[in-house]
């Protein structure tokens, strides 16, 4: 194998996001040396958005989530991922 290049030193993550969308990490990473790695214990990124919903479904989604003794934005996730996973599985 070529000798590696000498890794850079980034000031922040935006300056090594922008390296690396132009620079083939080949050049620096030898991947035949790298490890499968798992990190269970990791929360993925969220971002907040804004969603309209009627009153009556809104107060609907309440009720059932009050049931399951659950916060309703928690109800609604879980329904929200439960459906796309469905529907992947579908196709």
């Amino acid at each position: 194998m070529s000798k590696l290049k000498k890794m850079p030193e980034f000031k922040n993550e935006t300056e090594e996001r922008k390296f690396w969308e132009t620079n083939d990490s080949t050049e620096y990473v030898d991947w035949s040396q790298a490890q499968s790695a798992s990190f269970p214990n990791l929360k993925p990124s969220t971002k907040t958005i804004s969603l309209r919903l009627p009153e009556s479904l809104l107060d609907r989604i309440k009720i059932e989530a009050n049931k399951r003794d659950m916060p309703y934005q928690s109800l609604i996730k879980a329904w929200l991922a439960e459906d796309v996973k469905e529907s992947r599985h579908s196709r």
